[in-house]
């Protein structure tokens, strides 16, 4: 018992979900997906290539010299 209204709720939510127009811009999505040229910095660099040699990783194994970097 008791369950009356989060059923209730996930009606209202599929409901909503089932018969909501969506109005996706399907060009930004691709745009997106395959790395738009105008999205990257202005130094032609990309941001998530590289990795900061200061991150210091939990999980990287002792004695591996991540943490004595300098």
């Amino acid at each position: 018992m008791g369950r009356g209204r989060a059923k209730a709720k996930q009606t209202k939510v599929a409901r909503e979900l089932k018969y909501r127009e969506f109005n996706t811009d399907f060009n930004q999505l691709q745009r997106e997906l395959h790395g738009d040229d105008r999205l990257s910095s202005a130094d032609g660099s990309d941001a998530t290539t590289g990795e900061s040699e200061d991150f210091d990783d939990p999980y990287d194994e002792p004695g591996n010299g991540s943490a004595n970097r300098r």
